[in-house]
């Protein structure tokens, strides 16, 4: 399918519009995150779009994010979704929706924020603290900021890292647009300021009017340990742009901190943390896991004369949780069947359980 009959295609649509379609292939499997990057450089255009191959597109998505981008050169743009179902092909319509992310740096759908509700016009923007992964940008603004993070592997927290990094990045201040400030009611003018976002050089927009669907599949087919690829990704966006909120990370990871080791006793594995010392003295090394160089990456930062983590989360995503009174995380083992850890239950309960011992997010945290 991605041999020779891609090819047949190809050259059949080459042959009516002349270098229409560019095919870049390499010469060792690279991942999803180094591929787009991949893509970006093979682009001429004025505007990239980074999709996964498995979205089918609606009629008249690409009018609204054009528009958006041409009023101003430093929004990030990502359609709405809707779901494709991986059994069947069927359609399901997802609600509206902004693009968030959790502690291990898994994307969400999030509620759209109570300023574009109060709007009452489902075909304005949704101002998102992230992206979901597929997004359209000002090709050339997308290397100011940075690209991607081509020292990722595979696949999982790019988005988020873009997201943050458009958001923290403060090189060039700038006032809300003359069309922004003239379309939107005195509430949601103030909200923006408030946040910061035009502050900041950049902005993430979900478009209701831009409509894609996605197949969720079952099996993500990129390698067959994808839980140590995104665990690595989001270590090294906690290290760079994260500040003390990367403990954060290391806890949701179940990933012991420097410094904070000295409770282990026989089938009691909690990590107890000093709240004097949380969120420094963390290092990827000292928990065994290799997040490579991220001297450019921190380097991009400074350049980019980026805000603090805190600032983003407070202006810009206060609906994260912060912990701040968090004794300890881990495991509870059972003495007669190790195998065996008390576990914190579903979420929508929330009632211990006895569960296999995984380790792969804290199961309990006392």
């Amino acid at each position: 399918e991605l041999k020779e009959k891609l090819t047949a295609y190809v050259d059949k649509v080459n042959g009516q519009k002349p270098g229409f379609i560019k095919v870049v292939r390499h010469s060792k499997q690279e991942g999803l995150i180094r591929s787009r990057v991949s893509g970006w450089r093979a682009a001429t255009a004025p505007v990239v779009a980074l999709f996964d191959a498995h979205v089918e597109f609606n009629v008249g998505w690409a009018e609204p994010v054009l528009t958006r981008i041409k009023e101003n050169r430093k929004r990030i743009i990502s359609p709405s979704f809707d779901n494709i179902k991986y059994d069947n092909f069927e359609i399901e319509e997802y609600p509206l929706a902004a693009q968030g992310f959790d502690w291990e740096l898994w994307c969400r759908y999030l509620n759209p924020p109570k300023a574009w509700w109060r709007l009452e016009n489902s075909t304005a923007p949704i101002r998102s603290p992230a992206l979901i992964g597929c997004f359209i940008a000002d090709r050339q603004y997308f290397q100011e900021i940075g690209l991607l993070d081509e020292g990722m592997e595979v696949y999982g927290g790019e988005n988020v890292e873009l997201g943050i990094r458009c958001l923290e990045a403060s090189r060039n201040p700038a006032a809300v647009s003359k069309a922004d400030a003239t379309t939107l009611p005195i509430d949601e003018f103030l909200a923006t300021e408030q946040r910061g976002v035009w502050q900041c050089g950049g902005s993430v927009e979900v478009l209701p009017c831009s409509r894609i669907a996605h197949i969720e599949r079952a099996h993500k087919p990129y390698t067959e340990d994808l839980t140590a690829h995104v665990r690595r990704n989001a270590l090294r966006v906690a290290e760079v742009w994260m500040d003390e909120f990367k403990s954060h990370v290391y806890m949701a990871w179940n990933i012991p901190q420097e410094g904070n080791r000295s409770a282990f006793w026989t089938h009691l594995r909690l990590w107890v943390l000093d709240q004097s010392i949380l969120g420094r003295m963390l290092s990827p090394a000292d928990s065994g896991i290799d997040i490579g160089d991220i001297t450019a990456r921190k380097a991009l930062r400074k350049q980019l004369r980026c805000k603090t983590f805190r600032w983003y989360l407070v202006s810009v995503y206060p609906e994260m949780r912060m912990y701040t009174d968090i004794i300890a995380y881990g495991l509870l083992q059972n003495s007669l069947k190790t195998d065996l850890c008390l576990d914190q239950g579903p979420d929508t309960e929330n009632v211990p359980i006895v569960y296999i011992c995984h380790g792969m997010t804290p199961q309990v945290s006392p």
